[in-house]
């Protein structure tokens, strides 16, 4: 697991990285640079590089975040119980560095029936070729 400061992570990070990775925030929805990406691909962490999920299991949720229905592999990310803005909720966030990216709700599709609702500027694409 990458350890980092907070201090080292705002100098590495753009200030919009930071504050969504980092202190917990979200973009607007509808906004996101790979809400629409229909590439074939692998979906990393913004933050750290770790493979997160594949474009394979990536679904239009109409929630306005991209949408996967699940993980590109077991333990890729680590699940939080999330209390803030008066609801529970269950916080997505990298296995390999800690960073905030989204979180999961039980009404995706089929098999897993999972909709992890991420942002897109906590993640990176790499395009299959």
């Amino acid at each position: 697991m990458i350890k980092k400061t907070e201090e080292e992570w705002e100098k590495i990070l753009t200030p919009e990285k930071y504050h969504i990775l980092r202190k917990k925030g979200t973009e607007k929805p509808f906004t996101g640079k790979l809400l629409k990406n229909k590439d074939s691909g692998t979906y990393i962490c913004a933050a750290c590089a770790n493979p997160l999920f594949s474009s394979d299991v990536k679904f239009d949720s109409g929630s306005g975040w991209p949408s996967f229905w699940d993980v590109i592999l077991k333990g890729s990310v680590e699940l939080k119980t999330d209390y803030s803005f008066g609801m529970k909720r269950i916080e997505v966030l990298c296995s390999n560095c800690g960073s905030h990216l989204g979180h999961v709700f039980d009404d995706g599709p089929k098999p897993t029936g999972k909709r992890y609702c991420i942002n897109s500027t906590s993640l990176d694409f790499i395009k299959r070729i």
